[in-house]
Parts: structure tokens; C-alpha cells; sequence
């Protein structure tokens, strides 16, 4: 039975003297996901993560428990384990379906599950199936990743949480793939697994939140640690949040040491000499070309409804610096959008020459755009790369952005070929910034992905874009080996150099002699020859291994939706080899002890923080999944949008927001009617429509659990009530009915009467009609 999260009252709920900040207790009881613990050990550039998240059924019968979380997008997940009453269960790294088979049959045998999922490359959805009343269940993922590091400083950034994503396309008639908010539609065919409910503003977190980091800088001279967003205690050997700090943003540690070239051999564990290398090369800043070859620059700047507030200030001043550091010799465009695309008054629609003037344009035009409509973003850039066509200039793509979209491999597979030769540099401003999606498009093109969470780091890294979009210090770089023999086809693209930005490869080899040593060569800017030689060390690192695997694997997935679905088997077949979780795998504990006859009897979907310095979309913002929570999980996703402003203030376990609080309507924008209908037939008889395909689920919900116990059938009537509440506005018949259901767990209330009424009701309402279940598809092979 699945429970809708309804919304208190104040006089519902009370602290917990004993549960810790932010704790509720109600009378249906708290939130299932009470703590989420995070120590990370640092080691030079390489991070060792264990997350910890504590689960707790607070019902009378068993729960599942879904949550969706982020996690580092080029971290390699390599354990997953789940311990409950005394007992410890190591996860197995499966094929996706094999392990979904495995979670869905331990659940329904009534045992202890959970599974982890990445839908995302910094995205991952967690159930937990079958805790029994009362129980807490431990879930522990282990994970390495690398720090980037720039001009004297690595970067250790952990996500919270994940924001609200804008989906584009039509709807999907089968199933819902997953738990979320959003409708699963042509264009984003899992936007239901990516698409959390969101707690209202000024709700107290729910969740206790412990983060550690302990620093070794391995050899290293470590001058300075910084801490970005969040308030933190620094002890001996590294950092930890103060109490009360929320998931609501992204944790972000710097650390300032001096780095240099290295070669790090990795051998795997047991017989044989193969293993795994991982190359770095680091220029000083010192060595940047003075006088870039002329280039073709396009500048496309986000200005959509989740743009609002400091973002949007930080978005124009980031554009403008852009357009000031072009000069006489180079073209540029300017292509700032939402739901459509525009450009500069005054200026041709093609690349104009940067002079005084042009440039002058292009800045006025910037400090005038302001925050509106969806994320729309395939289309500025196919514009972008369609102006970008002269090959006899360096040519160069800049996207400033926060990344907030669904739609990512629609986007790379779309953009993927066109790009050839276009350096792609993204720009990302958010405290809580789509950093895999914006990762995976910098790399497309051999560019930098620069992230900005505030106001105040915005000149450092302005400066650092400004070095990108110049030309690099050594281009078509290629990796020639000496002792040590490499397995081509797992070497990562050198890609380009940049002053003060390392260059990173890495690989398997086969086997290395004792003067093992890695050459880069190159061309520098003015054509001439450039070559770095690197001899190795040899260290026993798994993480080396199992980040190069992760990285490899990332690489295999964008060419899969790049098109070429021939890499499914070899996706699958090197994740289990080097146990990495990916998207087409799943990590799977399976309980062997029956704790819950019958399987669980409620499913709750844990909501999340609306990120910091996000404004709550008002119910006409288009086309974000999450924009608003509470939508009850039993309704179809794709009707979640369409009945969002009928429904009367409902959200996930959050306070109403007072009046003052309410965000101001969004400006109209160009295209203003592809609102949240607009992803289906639009208007009042379109969602009507909708509304009876959702009756006629809940219809045939109905007959299959006529012969329920009566203690089921009355919870379950009691939560069809609060959903057919939300759909009164479009069936106004359906207001009496909701009220009276409310009150089904009630002792004088006649349950098989109103069971029988409710049936009548209904079939009444779809034409006597029950619609069976649509078949569900692999989601993530949908086209």
C-alpha cells in the first residue's frame, strides 16, 4: 500500500525531546530516513568516501523506504552493505534487472532488501524492504574518488542533495520507472527515478547530518583548508560540520598544496604483472600562451525560472567577463535563453567581430536579462554548434548554467558528432549544480568545467575561465610508453593542457619493467613540438583501480547514448569485472531470514531539502519535476504536474508556507503557454481526460484488494481520500466522496458501504471501464 505524505498542522506534531534536531513526532508517524553520516579520508588527490544512512520504520506494518540522494559524479561506488538487528548483509554487484529480480522476490518472501541504483552519474536512488515496526536498517555505501586541482589548490566536493530537475518532452503511457514527482516522457524516460519531492521552505530538517573529513596530504605541502558553504570545526587532521547544518547544498573542502607530474602504478592483487596506471602532468601558470590564435567564441547563458536570485547575478557577471576578455581578431554570438532563444539587439543573428562596440552590445543586453520559463536547453545549442562551422579558427563553446535538466543523454547523443573539434567549456552556478551532466558535456570537447557555488568565489573562478577560453599550452596530445606495456583500449583521451590544470590519464597496462615511464607529445600554440616525460612509482592502491573503472566505464555510457548500442554487454561485463556500480548494474542485500509476512504494507518516498538559494517554484513553473511536493506517489507521474495547483497545499510532512514566504509569480515569458500542461494535451477537458485514466487505475486497485483485512482496506481508503482531494478541482463529484474517505479508519464508519459506494463512484466516472496496468519497460532502454 502506498501512503501519500499530507501535510501538518502545527498543533500535529512536537519535538522529540530524545530523536534529535529537527525530529517530529505525529500521529502517523516521523519520516523514514532519520541520519546520513559521511567520512571521507583524503590521501593527496584521492578521497575514500563511506556514507552511512539509518532508516527507521516508525508505522504499525512493514515499510519500504525510497530514497533518492546524490553522490560525486566521478566517484566509483564499490560496496554496499545493510545491517539490522544484529545482522550484516554484503550487497552483490549485479546485472541492473538480475538484481532488481532478486530485491522484488526477497521483498515479496517477506525478507529484509535494499538496492542500490544510479540513474545518474550523480544521481542514485536506495529502497530498503521489509523493516519491520519499530526497526532501524543501516545502509552503507563506500566510494573513491578524485580531487581536481587547479592552480595550487584540490577541490573535495560531496552533493546533498538533489535539486530540482526541468523535463522536457511528452509523456510515456507505460508505467511510472520510478518514485519521483515528475511524469517519465519521450525525452527524459526516468525522470521519474530523478525527481525527489521537496520539503516547503521554513520546514525543520528531518534529517541529523554528521560529516568528517580527515585530511593526509601524503606527501604534500598543505598550506590551507577552506570550507565553502558550510560552517565547520577544524581539528588536527582535517574537518567537521558543526550541528545543525542542513542537506540542502553541496559540502565543499579546498585544500591548497603544490602538486607535480606523476606516475602512479598500481598493480592489480594477486599473480601476474598487470595493473592499473594513472598519469599526471602539471604546467605552472607561469607557461600560458600570451597571444591566442584568433577564435569563434559562443557564449549561451541560462536565464530559466531555477536561475532566480544570486545565480542570475552571478550568471551575468560571469557572461560579461567573457565577452570582455575577447579582442579585435576573434567573432563572437551571445545566446541567452529559457523556453526560446535570444540574442542581442542591434547585432546580426550570425558571429560578429569583437569590437568596442559589439562587445559593448552584448554586455548591456546581459545585465538585462532576468530569470523566467524552463531549462530548454538542446536547442541554443545546436544553434551554438551550428555556428561554430569554421574549422580554420579555434573554436569555442561556453555554457553558463546550473545544469538543472533531465534530459542529459538526450542532449549528448543529440550533440555528440557536431561537436568534433569545438573546445566546450560549461560554467556552473548553484550550491547544488548538476556537476556530472556539466562534467560530461565539458569533456565531449576536450574543455574545462568550471563550478561557482556563491557570489564571493566568482573572480577566483573567472580567472580560470579566462585561461580555458584561451588557447592551451599543447594540443592533440597522444601517450607513448616505454617499459611498460599498455592495453589500448582502456587509455582515457589526454585531451588538452592548460596552465595550472593538470593534465590526467589513465589506463590499464599488462605488464612494466623496472624504467617504466610515460611520454605526453604534443603541439604547443605555435605548432611546434612539445613533449613531458614521466617516470613511474609504484603504490598499492585500490582506489586507483577502481576510479580509472569508473572513469572507463563513464566513457563506454556516453558513447551508449551517443547511439551506439552495441556497448550494452561490454558496459555490463567491465562494471561486475572491476565491481563499479554504473547504470546498467545494481548493487543488491537480500535478507535469508522472513521478517515481514506478506511484504511491506506501506512505501514512503523520503522527500528532500529544496536546495539553498532556491526560490519554491510557483504550480505554473514549467516543466520541474520536483517543483512541488506532496503529490500523492500512487498517481500516475505523468498527471503529478497537471493536478499541482489544484491540489490544497499538500507537501511532503512540511508547513504551509505563510504568505510572506510565498515566491513571486515568475515573470511571463516568450512561449509562456507551455506551462505544466503543456507536456500533454492542454486545457481544462485535456486534464479531465487524465484524470479519469488515473480513476480507472485506482478502480482496478480497488477490486484487487476487495478481499484485503479489513485493517488494510481501511488505510487504504483513507489514503484514496487524500488523493481524490487533489483531484476535485477537474471532478468537482469527487469532493463528498474525498471527505467522507478520510474518515474510513474511523470505528462507526460502515467500510463495506462505502467500499461498495466508492466502486460505484468510480466506475461511474471512467465509463465503467478498469485500465490494467501498462507493462513496464526497462527504463533505461527506453527510446
Amino acid at each position: 500500500m502506498t501512503v501519500p505524505i499530507t501535510p501538518l498542522k502545527q498543533d500535529e506534531c512536537a519535538p522529540l525531546e530524545d530523536a534529535g534536531l529537527g525530529a517530529l513526532r505525529t500521529d502517523r508517524g516521523n519520516l523514514p530516513l532519520e541520519s546520513v553520516d559521511i567520512a571521507a579520508d583524503l590521501a593527496g588527490l584521492v578521497a575514500g568516501v563511506t556514507v552511512t544512512q539509518d532508516f527507521r520504520n516508525p508505522y504499525d506494518v512493514p515499510l519500504e523506504a525510497t530514497y533518492i540522494f546524490p553522490l560525486p559524479a566521478r566517484a566509483a561506488v564499490t560496496a554496499f552493505r545493510m545491517e539490522a538487528d544484529d545482522r550484516v548483509i554484503e550487497g552483490l554487484l549485479k546485472e541492473r534487472a538480475q538484481a532488481r529480480a532478486d530485491y522484488d522476490e526477497a521483498v515479496a518472501e517477506g525478507r529484509r532488501a535494499a538496492i542500490a541504483e544510479e540513474d545518474r552519474p550523480d544521481v542514485f536512488t536506495i529502497r530498503v524492504g521489509n523493516i519491520v515496526p519499530g526497526e532501524r536498517v543501516r545502509i552503507r555505501l563506500t566510494l573513491s574518488q578524485p580531487l581536481p586541482y587547479e592552480d595550487g589548490a584540490a577541490t573535495f566536493r560531496f552533493p546533498l542533495v538533489v535539486a530540482p530537475r526541468y523535463i522536457p518532452g511528452s509523456p510515456l503511457d507505460d508505467a511510472p520507472a520510478g518514485s519521483g514527482t515528475a511524469p517519465d516522457t519521450d525525452a527524459v524516460p526516468d525522470a521519474s527515478r530523478i525527481t525527489p519531492p521537496v520539503l516547503l521552505p521554513g520546514f525543520p530538517d528531518p534529517v541529523r547530518l554528521s560529516l568528517a573529513v580527515n585530511v593526509d596530504p601524503a606527501g604534500l605541502d598543505l598550506r590551507e583548508l577552506r570550507s565553502s558553504l558550510h560552517v565547520v570545526e577544524t581539528g588536527e587532521h582535517g574537518v567537521r560540520l558543526q550541528p545543525g547544518e542542513r542537506l540542502d547544498r553541496d559540502f565543499i573542502l579546498r585544500l591548497r598544496f603544490a602538486a607535480s607530474s606523476s606516475l602512479v602504478l598500481a598493480p592489480d592483487d594477486g599473480e601476474g604483472q598487470a595493473g592499473t596506471f594513472a598519469l599526471t602532468v602539471v604546467e605552472p601558470v607561469g607557461d600560458a600562451v600570451s597571444a591566442p590564435p584568433p577564435r569563434d567564441v559562443v557564449l549561451v547563458l541560462d536565464r530559466s525560472g531555477s536561475m532566480g536570485g544570486w545565480k542570475m547575478v552571478a550568471a551575468r557577471r560571469a557572461a560579461a567577463r567573457i565577452v570582455d576578455t575577447l579582442d579585435a581578431r576573434d567573432r563572437f554570438a551571445v545566446l541567452s535563453f529559457d523556453t526560446v532563444v535570444e540574442r542581442p539587439e542591434g547585432l546580426p543573428s550570425g558571429l560578429v567581430e569583437a569590437t568596442d562596440r559589439h562587445r559593448y552590445r552584448a554586455v548591456e543586453h546581459l545585465a538585462r536579462v532576468e530569470a523566467r520559463g524552463g531549462t530548454k536547453l538542446l536547442q541554443p545549442l545546436r544553434e551554438a554548434q551550428g555556428l561554430l562551422a569554421d574549422e580554420t579558427r579555434e573554436r569555442v563553446l561556453v555554457l553558463v548554467t546550473d545544469g538543472q535538466v533531465g534530459n542529459e543523454d538526450q542532449i549528448l547523443g543529440e550533440l555528440t558528432a557536431g561537436l568534433t573539434g569545438v573546445r566546450v567549456h560549461t560554467v556552473g552556478i548553484d550550491r547544488a549544480v548538476n556537476a556530472g551532466f556539466l562534467g560530461r558535456l565539458a569533456s565531449l570537447g576536450g574543455g574545462r568545467c568550471e563550478l561557482v557555488e556563491s557570489e564571493d568565489r566568482l573572480d577566483e573562478a573567472m580567472e580560470h575561465i579566462h585561461r580555458r577560453i584561451a588557447a592551451p599550452l599543447a594540443t592533440d596530445l597522444a601517450v607513448e610508453a616505454t617499459d611498460l606495456e599498455l592495453l589500448p583500449d582502456t587509455v582515457t583521451r589526454p585531451g588538452s593542457l592548460f596552465p595550472g590544470v593538470p593534465l590526467t590519464v589513465r589506463g590499464r597496462y599488462r605488464a612494466a619493467g623496472p624504467k617504466a615511464a610515460l611520454a605526453v607529445r604534443g603541439l604547443d600554440a605555435a605548432g611546434e613540438p612539445w613533449l613531458r616525460t614521466v617516470g613511474a612509482s609504484t603504490a598499492k592502491s585500490p582506489a586507483v583501480r577502481a576510479i580509472w573503472a569508473r572513469a572507463h566505464v563513464r566513457a563506454l555510457e556516453d558513447a551508449y547514448a551517443a547511439g551506439d548500442r552495441s556497448l550494452e554487454q561490454r558496459i555490463v561485463d567491465t562494471s561486475l569485472r572491476y565491481g563499479v556500480l554504473c547504470r546498467f548494474t545494481a548493487f543488491v542485500a537480500a535478507d535469508s531470514r522472513v521478517v515481514a509476512e506478506g511484504g511491506p504494507g506501506h512505501q514512503v518516498v523520503q522527500p528532500v531539502e529544496l536546495p539553498s538559494g532556491w526560490e519554491m517554484p510557483a504550480p505554473s513553473a514549467p516543466g520541474y519535476g520536483a517543483a512541488q511536493a506532496g503529490m500523492p506517489r500512487s498517481a500516475p507521474a505523468h498527471l503529478n504536474r497537471r493536478l499541482m495547483a489544484a491540489r490544497p497545499q499538500r507537501a511532503s510532512f512540511a508547513a504551509p508556507a505563510s504568505a510572506d514566504s510565498a515566491p513571486p509569480a515568475s515573470p511571463a515569458a516568450p512561449g509562456a503557454r507551455e506551462s505544466q500542461l503543456t507536456s500533454g494535451p492542454a486545457g481544462p477537458g485535456a486534464a479531465a481526460v487524465y484524470v479519469r485514466a488515473l480513476l480507472q487505475e485506482e478502480l482496478a486497485r480497488l477490486h484487487a484488494i476487495a478481499d484485503r483485512p479489513a485493517a488494510e482496506r481501511r488505510r487504504h481508503l483513507t489514503d484514496l481520500g487524500s488523493r481524490l482531494g487533489g483531484l476535485a478541482a477537474n471532478l468537482p463529484e469527487l469532493l463528498p466522496v474525498a471527505h467522507e474517505l478520510l474518515r474510513a479508519e474511523a470505528p462507526d464508519t460502515d467500510l463495506d458501504a462505502l467500499w461498495h459506494r466508492v466502486i460505484e463512484l468510480l466506475t461511474e466516472l471512467t465509463g465503467g471501464r478498469d485500465k490494467p496496468a501498462a507493462p513496464r519497460r526497462s527504463f533505461w532502454k527506453r527510446s
